[in-house]
């Protein structure tokens, strides 16, 4: 297949696959019997034209940067974590029981133990997976899936019979202490001139933003993330080098987990200010798309966490002030994964095609 232009697969391709998604999403809300520009409109007004709707999206897009980092490390080592989602939720506890059960005396000090209690949960969660896959060789894939599936249930658990307060219905933690409680945006300087009243975007987005600049320097500026990425494109050659396949199975999926499981600090933490159940809401598997449309590169990641985040919001507006089910978010996901992940091939096949014409015709001229 004749080669595109690195500008051409970087951005070209994805505003294609884009502009395909939302050709189609269009013709289902006709088919539904809706105005598919009333519907954009909501959606732009809903979550780009107020510092309300920029709150909601910043907070959306905060939890699915973290989640795709985590896809995204595990990706470069040639593994499919399907387990952020799980890996979120035991973030979650960790993040529960260190504000709950120590007594900080500031916000700032319970963020960085949040954070390392998050990340350490989730590590630990992706630690097992990883574990068999490098010793066992049992499939990524299966075992982060099944593990999903028993993160729920332990959640359940906890949530039931060990964290709930006494005479409490609702299976959630007690709120947090108010020591614990981090800044929204509205209360940090800069911001505020912008945020004029309470937002859930909270600091943990500056910490998601800092953590993809790490990523990035992580990966291509570091022996570790070369080593990373040398067994990611090919495992014998990495074994003759020298790199111990155990080894970086073990790092990248520590470092996956590690980072799905910073996502509660966002949601459980900065939003919720206590634990409830199904806290991760689907962000784990949203940043399996988020990578793949990102390109699994940090600063996709965060372009893509950001379109989601959009999508997330403006489909809650969708379904309070249309006709338009609020499931009609779900549907335009799923057709922007679509062509942004399975058709992506399609596309790119197309565009070389169109360039190697426009090359030829430039030969001949």
């Amino acid at each position: 297949m004749d080669r595109l232009p690195k500008w051409a697969d970087v951005a070209l391709v994805p505003l294609i696959s884009l502009l395909l998604a939302a050709i189609i999403s269009a013709l289902v809300i006709l088919a539904i019997g809706q105005d598919p520009w009333e519907a954009i409109t909501v959606m732009v007004e809903g979550s780009l034209m107020s510092a309300y709707g920029w709150g909601y999206t910043l907070y959306y897009t905060t939890s699915f940067i973290f989640t795709g980092l985590a896809v995204t490390v595990a990706f470069h080592a040639s593994m499919f974590n399907i387990g952020g989602e799980g890996q979120a939720q035991l973030g979650g506890l960790g993040v529960a029981l260190c504000c709950l059960f120590i007594p900080w005396p500031h916000w700032s000090l319970a963020l960085i133990g949040a954070a390392c209690a998050a990340a350490a949960f989730g590590a630990a969660w992706a630690a097992i997976p990883a574990w068999l896959q490098a010793k066992r060789g049992s499939h990524i894939v299966i075992t982060t899936i099944m593990f999903n599936y028993i993160a729920y249930s332990l959640m359940i658990f906890m949530l039931v019979d060990v964290l709930r307060p006494p005479g409490q219905q609702d299976p959630s933690t007690a709120n947090f202490p108010a020591a614990t409680h981090i800044p929204s945006l509205d209360q940090l300087p800069l911001f505020n001139l912008v945020f004029t009243r309470p937002v859930p975007a909270n600091i943990t987005l500056l910490i998601a933003l800092l953590l993809a600049v790490g990523v990035w320097v992580m990966l291509w500026h570091t022996k570790l993330g070369y080593q990373i990425r040398a067994f990611g494109k090919s495992e014998p050659a990495a074994r003759y080098a020298g790199i111990s396949p155990v080894k970086i199975t073990m790092i990248a999926m520590l470092m996956s987990g590690g980072l799905a499981g910073l996502m509660a600090i966002n949601n459980v933490m900065g939003e919720a200010e206590r634990l409830v159940g199904n806290s991760a809401s689907g962000a784990g598997f949203i940043g399996i798309a988020v990578a793949l449309m990102g390109r699994n590169h940090p600063v996709g990641v965060v372009l893509a966490a950001f379109l989601f985040g959009f999508l997330f919001q403006g489909g809650a507006e969708l379904g309070m002030w249309t006709k338009i089910p609020i499931e009609m978010r779900v549907v335009v996901q799923g057709l922007v994964i679509l062509f942004t992940g399975a058709l992506d091939m399609m596309v790119r096949m197309l565009l070389a095609r169109v360039f190697a014409l426009g090359r030829r015709k430039a030969e001949v001229a």
